[in-house]
C-alpha cells in the first residue's frame, strides 16, 4: 500500500519541528527561581516543590507546571517567597548530598575490597579468607569506632566476590602490559613447564622487554594450561598463542631461554628452535639460551663424592626418618648446648640443599658420632681423616658453589651482570687450582679443609691437596664445557658492558664508527664511569649513537636465567596444593600475574568501567 502524499508531508513536518525545538538553544533563566520554583541541574529543568523535571527550557511549560500543580504558593510574596526558596533548595541540597555519600561510601567499600583481593592474591590466600579477614576487622571495629562499624559491614569479601575483584584486577594487569608493549623496541620471553598437583602441566612464559629509553619491564606474559602432550609443537603453539594475544611482533623477539629440557632446546622440534625459526621468518633474529642457573647447578653435579654423600645421607636419613631417633638426637644436642639443633634434610632438586646439609653435618659431626655410638650405629668415617678431609673439601667447595648460585638469583638481572658471575667464579676456580697444586698448598679459601688437615702428617698434605686441585679442574672444565651459548655472545656483552675497552676493529662494521665516536668522547667516558650502565645508555644521543643503542636494548631485553620461572612454580605449587586441587587453570593464572607483577592495579580505571557500586558486585 502506497502512502499518501499528505501522509507523508504531516510526518516530515513533525520531524522538522522536533529538530527545530532542540536546536532553539533555550537556557534556564534565573527569575524562574522565585516565579516558579524552578532550578536547573545537570542541564535539566527540575522543580523545587515536586522535583519533577520539565522536558523543555521553555517558560511556557513551566509556568503551567507551576499554574496547575503548585498555585496555592502564589500567596507568598517578597520576603517570605525567598525564605521559601532558600528552604526548598536546601532540602533539595540535602536529598543531593545523601545519595552522593551513599555513592562515595558503596564506592570506597567497593574500593577496599579489591585492595583485599590484592593483598590476598599476592599472599597466596584462598579466596574465602576474605570472610575471615572482615571478621577480625569487625571486631577491631566494634572496639575502637563502633560508629563506624556499618561503613566496614558494607565492605564484601565473600568467596565469589574476592574471586571476581582477583579476575578484574588481573585483567588490568593485562591491559597495562598490552599498553607497555606496543612502546617495546625489543623483548625476549623464558618459558618453564611444570606440572601441578592435579597433574595438568603448566607452561609458564615471562617476557622481558626494552622501550627506546631503556626501561625494562619484565612481566609474566601467560600461564598457558597443557591438557594433552607437551612436544615442543604444543609448547610452540602455546607461546605463539600468548604473543599473539598481546599483539607483540614476532620481529622484536631478541631471544628465549629454557631450563634444558628436550622438548625445549631440540635442535629440529624443540620450542627454543621452532621459536628462532618463527622469528628468522618475520625479518628477525633471536638467540637460545640455556638457563644459567640451571647449568651451573649441573655443573655443580660434576663432583659427585659418592664415597663421602652416601654415608653422610645415610646417616642424616637415619637419624631424621623415626620419629623416636629424630626426637632424642633433638634432646641430645639440646643438653649438650650445640651450635646447631638438628641435621637438615638434602633434596637433590633445590640449588643449596646439597651444601647446606653438607655444612650442618659438617659442623655437629662430633655430636653425630657420639649419638650414633649411644644408638650402637658407629659411624666409621667418623674416624676416617682422609674421609674428613675429603668431606671438607666437598663442603667449601659447594659452599663456594652456592654463593654463585646465589648470586645467579634474583629478579631484573641483566645478562652481562650474570655472566660476569660466571667468569669471576671461573678466575676463582684457576686460582684454588694453583693454591692448592703448590708443594707448601694454601688452604685460605677452604677453611673447613684448613682445620682437618692441621691434623695430617705434612708428608700426605701436599698429596691430598693435589688430588683436590685435579678435581677443581676437572670441575672448570665443565664449567668452559656447559656455558657454550653465553660464550657464543660474550663479544656482545663485553661490548655493551665496557664499550670503552673494545677495540673499534673488533666491533661489528655497523658499530665501528661510532664507537670511535664514544671513545674520543672523554664527556661520555666520564659519564661512564659515574653512571649506571643503563643510565648511560638512556642519555647517548639517540641520532648520533644509534646503533649502540641498539645493541644496549638487545642486550637488556635478554634473560640471563629462568629465574622468575621457577620462583612462580613456587608460588603455584603453594596456592595449587592439596586443599585446593580444585582451583581453575583461569583463577591460578590471575593470582600468579598479581602476584609476580611489578605493576600497580589501576583501581581508578577499574571503578570508572562499573556501572554501580553495589558493594557485593
Amino acid at each position: 500500500m502506497i502512502p499518501s502524499p499528505s501522509g507523508q508531508f504531516k510526518k516530515m513536518a513533525t520531524v522538522n519541528k522536533r529538530r527545530k525545538v532542540d536546536s532553539e538553544g533555550r537556557r534556564f533563566q534565573d527569575r524562574w527561581k522565585v516565579e516558579y520554583f524552578f532550578t536547573e541541574i545537570e542541564n535539566h529543568c527540575v522543580c523545587l516543590i515536586c522535583q519533577e523535571t520539565v522536558a523543555v527550557y521553555k517558560e511556557f511549560n513551566v509556568k503551567r507546571h507551576y499554574q496547575s500543580r503548585h498555585s496555592t504558593y502564589d500567596k507568598l510574596t517578597g520576603h517570605d517567597r525567598s525564605e521559601k526558596l532558600k528552604q526548598l533548595e536546601a532540602v533539595l541540597m540535602s536529598q543531593q548530598k545523601f545519595f552522593i555519600r551513599a555513592r562515595e561510601s558503596n564506592e570506597n567499600a567497593t574500593r577496599a575490597s579489591y585492595e583485599v583481593a590484592t593483598l590476598i592474591a599476592k599472599n597466596c590466600k584462598s579466596f574465602a579468607e576474605g570472610d575471615f579477614i572482615k571478621e577480625c576487622v569487625m571486631k577491631m571495629v566494634e572496639n575502637i569506632c563502633p560508629e563506624k562499624k556499618q561503613e566496614f559491614a558494607n565492605i564484601c569479601l565473600a568467596r565469589n566476590t574476592v574471586a571476581r575483584r582477583i579476575e578484574e584486577i588481573s585483567s588490568d594487569i593485562k591491559r597495562q602490559l598490552t599498553s607497555k608493549g606496543v612502546d617495546f623496541d625489543f623483548f625476549s620471553i623464558a618459558c618453564d613447564e611444570s606440572t601441578d598437583l592435579s597433574d595438568t602441566a603448566q607452561l609458564l612464559i615471562f617476557m622481558r622487554g626494552v622501550d627506546d629509553e631503556m626501561n625494562v619491564t619484565e612481566e609474566l606474559l601467560d600461564l598457558q594450561s597443557l591438557t594433552d602432550q607437551t612436544r615442543g609443537k604444543d609448547l610452540f603453539v602455546s607461546v605463539s598463542s600468548a604473543i599473539d594475544d598481546m599483539k607483540l611482533p614476532w620481529n622484536k623477539v631478541t631471544g628465549i631461554i629454557t631450563d634444558g629440557a628436550p622438548a625445549m632446546v631440540g635442535e629440529r622440534s624443540g620450542l627454543s628452535t621452532l621459536i628462532c625459526n618463527k622469528v628468522i621468518e618475520e625479518g628477525g633474529k633471536a638467540i637460545k639460551l640455556h638457563c644459567i642457573i640451571h647449568q651451573q647447578v649441573l655443573c655443580a653435579k660434576h663432583l659427585k663424592y659418592d664415597h663421602v654423600m652416601k654415608p653422610v645421607l645415610k646417616t642424616i636419613n637415619f637419624i631424621r626418618s623415626k620419629a623416636l631417633c629424630h626426637r632424642q638426637f633433638k634432646q641430645f644436642l639440646l643438653d649438650i648446648q650445640a651450635e646447631y639443633e638438628d641435621v637438615l634434610y638434602h633434596n637433590d632438586v633445590r640449588w643449596l640443599s646439597r651444601g647446606s646439609a653438607l655444612q650442618r653435618f659438617y659442623s655437629l659431626r662430633k655430636e653425630i658420632g657420639e649419638f650414633l655410638e649411644t644408638k650402637g650405629q658407629p659411624m666409621r668415617e667418623l674416624s676416617d681423616p682422609i674421609w674428613l678431609a675429603d668431606l671438607g673439601f666437598l663442603v667449601d667447595i659447594t659452599k663456594h658453589l652456592n654463593v654463585l648460585n646465589t648470586s645467579l638469583q634474583g629478579k631484573d638481572a641483566a645478562v652481562n651482570q650474570l655472566y660476569s658471575h660466571l667468569k669471576a667464579f671461573g678466575t676463582k676456580l684457576q686460582l684454588f687450582i694453583r693454591q692448592l697444586s703448590q708443594t707448601q698448598p694454601n688452604t685460605i679459601h677452604f677453611s673447613a679443609l684448613q682445620e682437618i688437615m692441621n691434623s695430617f702428617p705434612q708428608d700426605n698434605i701436599s698429596a691430598q691437596t693435589s688430588r683436590y686441585a685435579a678435581d677443581i679442574a676437572s670441575l672448570a672444565g665443565e664449567f668452559k664445557r656447559r656455558f657454550q651459548d653465553f660464550a657464543a655472545i660474550e663479544k656482545e656483552i663485553s661490548l655493551f658492558s665496557s664499550p670503552f675497552s673494545v677495540d673499534p676493529d673488533d666491533a661489528p662494521d655497523q658499530l665501528q664508527l661510532e664507537l670511535i665516536e664514544l671513545h674520543c668522547d672523554s664527556e661520555l667516558r666520564s659519564r661512564h664511569q659515574q653512571l649506571s650502565l643503563v643510565n648511560f645508555y638512556r642519555q647517548l644521543d639517540k641520532s648520533r649513537f644509534q646503533e649502540i643503542r641498539t645493541l644496549a636494548k638487545k642486550m637488556l631485553s635478554l634473560f640471563g636465567s629462568t629465574y622468575m620461572c621457577e620462583k612462580t612454580f613456587s608460588a603455584m605449587n603453594f596456592n595449587k596444593n592439596r586443599v585446593r586441587t580444585r582451583l581453575s587453570d583461569s583463577h591460578l593464572r590471575d593470582i600468579l600475574r598479581i602476584k609476580t607483577t611489578a605493576f600497580e592495579p589501576d583501581l581508578a580505571y577499574v571503578l570508572q568501567s562499573r556501572s554501580q557500586f553495589h558493594p557485593s558486585h
